[in-house]
């Protein structure tokens, strides 16, 4: 055996020792993250100049992590934190995002931030940049989780030198949200139902003894917000469908081989027409209200506006023939817009203004929806969509229809939602 090759093996035994007692250090220390960490998966790469992070794995080089332990002896303790907060928080299993880069930085500050309160000397983040940063980001945004910062990045933007100087204080690892390789895809073993399972009863076990673990809390607001369920817009309105005849091709009952010879063999004269309508569950009458208190930010309007357009616009689930009602309410009902035609629905869209600002009481908007029935203004409604904060009156009697309320992001101080009522969370 070559000396370069005797040398190589001794770096990689060497890595893989740093490594394992920096897990056992982990251990003894956060006996509820043993689950975690016994479900990453380590591998070397020599090719690698820095360290790449997946759904369940690392991948190092081992020459670099050597320098970097030299460096610094709780390097490795800090890296395996790093990835297995990525983890357990959901980082990786998001599929809503929109601006790859403002959430790998938002991941980064929040993993580090809780390094940090678990214990400083694990984390190099007690020079005085990145005391002013947290110190400014904390005045920004309610929690330092991934979710929140995210969110204020998507409102507020990112310079160039500020994504540099979060890199450069935050980063860790480069992230890999989506395998481009199907085979390596095909490797992991550990899935996203799985790592929400270890994340609960990481929350479990921390919810039992949290008082006596220093930065606990910051795990379990985390783990709170990274388990949050998120929806898609089909799914929420997919369960207010009703059949009804849409004008297409039939698949089922439609036969091209047939079709197609009639054409070739009668010179452009069909065997058999295609049928012109197929029965689909579809939504045709729907109420959609919009809460435009004081109460409600005015990103927070613009979000709930933008999502109704999308919901209109992109869903499958509505009927080119609909009758929808958008309401903008506070105390009131400030406007309601009605859509009959899909393919009005951006020149409507484009001159809406916001109206309202006053206090919040839901209960205007379901006396008005009821006095549309009787005018038989609405005779088929099957459901209500009342984007909100949730701070407001609720009505005391169900409606006659199905009815979710939905808002942008978790609140243990929101009232609670009556019984009849769905409840929906959407990062907006």
């Amino acid at each position: 055996m070559s000396n370069e090759k005797k040398s190589d093996n001794r770096i990689s035994e060497l890595a893989g020792k740093v490594l394992a007692l920096a897990r056992d250090s982990i251990v003894v220390r956060f006996r509820f993250f043993d689950r975690a960490l016994a479900a990453i998966e380590l591998t070397e790469d020599e090719a690698l100049t820095g360290y790449v992070s997946d759904a369940g794995r690392l991948s190092y080089n081992p020459a670099k992590l050597l320098a970097d332990y030299k460096d610094d002896g709780n390097f490795a303790i800090r890296l395996l934190l790093h990835v297995i907060l990525h983890n357990i928080f959901m980082h990786y299993s998001r599929k809503d995002i929109a601006n790859e880069e403002y959430w790998d930085i938002a991941c980064d500050i929040a993993v580090e931030n809780t390094i940090l309160s678990l214990d400083s000397g694990y984390s190099r983040l007690t020079d005085t940049d990145v005391q002013t940063i947290l110190a400014r980001l904390n005045k920004w945004v309610p929690r330092l989780t991934a979710e929140y910062l995210y969110r204020e990045f998507m409102v507020g933007g990112i310079s160039s030198d500020s994504a540099k100087e979060y890199a450069r204080l935050f980063c860790i690892d480069m992230h890999y949200h989506k395998s481009k390789d199907k085979a390596s895809a095909e490797e992991i073993t550990i899935s996203a139902k799985d790592w929400e399972k270890i994340a609960r009863t990481v929350a479990a076990e921390l919810k039992s003894f949290s008082k006596d673990i220093k930065g606990g809390d910051a795990i379990l607001i985390n783990l709170r917000e990274g388990m949050r369920k998120t929806y898609d817009y089909d799914d929420i309105v997919r369960r207010f469908a009703v059949m009804s005849e849409e004008i297409r091709v039939n698949p089922d009952e439609f036969d091209y081989i047939y079709y197609m010879y009639g054409l070739s063999t009668y010179k452009n004269m069909p065997l058999i027409e295609p049928l012109e309508y197929t029965d689909e569950k579809r939504i045709k009458e729907f109420v959609i209200a919009v809460d435009t208190s004081a109460s409600v930010r005015g990103r927070m309007v613009e979000g709930f506006l933008t999502r109704t357009y999308d919901l209109l616009t992109e869903s499958s689930s509505f009927s080119e023939n609909m009758n929808v009602h958008i309401i903008q309410c506070d105390s009131d009902i400030t406007s309601d817009i009605v859509i009959t035609d899909r393919n009005k629905l951006s020149d409507i869209v484009e001159n809406l203004q916001v109206k309202g600002f006053g206090a919040t009481d839901f209960r205007p908007v379901f006396e008005y929806v009821d006095g549309l029935q009787k005018r038989r203004e609405l005779t088929d409604l099957k459901g209500l969509i009342y984007f909100t904060d949730g701070y407001g009156i609720y009505p005391d009697n169900p409606p006659g229809y199905d009815c979710m309320f939905v808002f942008d992001r978790e609140d243990e101080f929101r009232p609670p939602v009556p019984g009849w009522a769905i409840k929906v969370c959407l990062d907006l």
